[in-house]
């Protein structure tokens, strides 16, 4: 539809009617108050037989999909779980396995005052107060629970000390012993397979059925599904005594979906995703009348580099090495740029704003502390050339044709704030074991922002309960969890906040999905 002229000025009106999954999608973002209108738009016809029938089913294998089948499974329901990849884990078993724990026993140890209520106070400058405050509370007041949870029930290693991420007030990050979100899952699926769940994969989800007098009945899937090949597998109808449980995360590899939201983000701009974090899901729940909320906000990791391709491993590098222990500087100036401990956003529109002409380094002091707390993967990167060994200030200056004068000033001021105590240039958190940037070889990484994570999503409520959009009253039968979700975290959102939010919501909605009343 429309002329070659037009498809080259954006998106066409139907790829955006695609994009959007139609009137309920578009609704949502043209206002989040116009109504899907008549009741039918959602109504299903309900299959003459159903091919199996479960009390619960979760669609999604991530950290929120797994933590609801555990508590569901424990709570006694028979319960399924369906992942359309091939393996189970989403985006949750490449997260990088950093948790946010405020007030926790290694922050006592390490002498960090900190609580729920700073760390929610942290998510809320950094959301620009968009957060719906009663979800963000929830989250920061769960974050130590979890954390000992994850350790307590589940048998996660994690290792002895704690980190900083940025838009964080103090270091409060635990890291998984193997920096990977598989640290978590792997237990999560081992814990399943003991009650009895296997996730089930390549399944797609193709509808949620919502009956006549609005509640979930169950679902549509294609068996046998082979990502991304549409129209593979076969029709199969699974009915849903209680309760379907949507945790199917984000949309940040949807090129479609992600630059309908946010022009800026086409496919020129890497993500860190894995390739099925798509929005078909999340279309087919605003189809059946759930409230679309702040979809807009798409956050961009501002760790990436250009030398590797999706997450890689710069974002340990930058950020533990660099960003607590060296500089963000501009090649084109030689200076800062940024507080290197800001939020994602403030970090990755600074980067932009500077042409994607940025790097992070840090001096042998720096990459030492790097190799004692990632070990291997500080030499692949090294092996990889993603991080760049340089014997000399000037012999990194040269590398990224950077003025050498300004470089050495920048790096003279900074080691002023350091004997003081305090960065007054940029007004970053300094760490109790800060040190000087003096010490050759120095080590770097070019920076470029990729997608990362989307903000937006299905609106629920503390039950972790589908709102729908007439009447903003619960979805009956219908809970959502993780990245799929909108609103906990408002404009941005905090690294290493995501496993606390899917983790504790997961862990709603299983419970709740799983104390439903049946229907039939």
């Amino acid at each position: 539809m429309g002329s070659q002229k037009q498809k080259n000025k954006g998106v066409s009106r139907r790829d955006f009617m695609k994009a959007t999954g139609g009137m309920a999608a578009a609704a949502g973002m043209a206002g989040g108050g116009l109504l899907l209108g008549s009741k039918k738009a959602f109504a299903a016809e309900m299959p003459e037989k159903w091919d199996e029938t479960f009390d619960v089913i979760v669609v999604g294998s991530g950290f929120a999909g797994l933590a609801a089948a555990y508590e569901a499974k424990k709570a006694g329901a028979s319960v399924v779980v369906l992942e359309k990849m091939r393996t189970p884990g989403g985006n949750s078993i490449i997260n990088g396995g950093v948790v946010a724990a405020a007030g926790s026993p290694l922050q006592a140890k390490a002498g960090i005052q900190d609580s729920p209520e700073i760390l929610l106070q942290d998510m809320l400058a950094a959301g620009l107060h968009l957060n719906h405050l009663p979800l963000a509370r929830i989250v920061a007041q769960e974050s130590n629970n979890m954390v000992q949870w994850t350790i307590n029930e589940l048998g996660v290693k994690y290792k002895d000390g704690v980190t900083q991420e940025g838009g964080h007030a103090v270091p409060r990050m635990y890291s998984t012993y193997n920096q990977s979100g598989s640290a978590i899952v792997e237990q999560q699926l081992e814990k399943l397979a003991a009650l009895g769940v296997v996730p089930r994969t390549g399944i797609l989800l193709k509808r949620i059925l919502r009956d006549n007098d609005g509640r979930i009945k169950g679902v549509e899937v294609r068996e046998g599904y082979l990502f991304p090949k549409e129209g593979s597998g076969r029709q199969q109808f699974i009915k849903a005594r209680k309760a379907v449980v949507l945790a199917t995360g984000g949309f940040g590899n949807d090129v479609a979906f992600r630059s309908v939201q946010d022009p800026r983000l086409t496919q020129e701009l890497e993500s860190t995703n894995q390739p099925g974090a798509t929005a078909e899901a999340l279309r087919e729940a605003f189809r059946i009348g759930c409230t679309p909320v702040q979809l807009s906000w798409i956050q961009l990791g501002p760790w990436g580099s250009p030398d590797e391709r999706g997450m890689g491993l710069n974002p340990f590098f930058a950020q533990l090495c660099c960003a607590m222990y060296g500089l963000w500087v501009d090649t084109l100036t030689g200076k800062r740029f940024v507080n290197e401990l800001a939020d994602r956003k403030i970090r990755a529109d600074a980067i932009i704003r500077a042409g994607n002409k940025c790097i992070a380094f840090t001096d042998a002091k720096g990459y030492a502390l790097g190799q004692k707390a990632l070990g291997e993967i500080m030499n692949r990167l090294i092996d990889r050339g993603v991080v760049k060994r340089h014997e000399s200030l000037e012999a990194m200056a040269a590398a990224y044709d950077m003025p050498l004068a300004p470089l050495q000033e920048t790096i003279q001021r900074f080691n002023t704030s350091v004997a003081a105590g305090k960065d007054e240039e940029w007004g970053r958190y300094l760490q109790k074991d800060q040190f000087p940037l003096e010490t050759a070889p120095y080590y770097a990484s070019r920076l470029m922002p990729k997608v990362h994570h989307t903000m937006g999503g299905v609106r629920i409520n503390t039950d972790a309960q589908a709102l729908d959009v007439e009447t903003d009253a619960p979805i009956p039968g219908l809970y959502c969890a993780g990245e799929v979700t909108g609103a906990v975290h408002g404009a941005v959102r905090l690294g290493s906040c995501a496993v606390v939010d899917c983790l504790t919501f997961g862990r709603i909605a299983g419970r709740q999905a799983a104390a439903e009343k049946p229907w039939g």
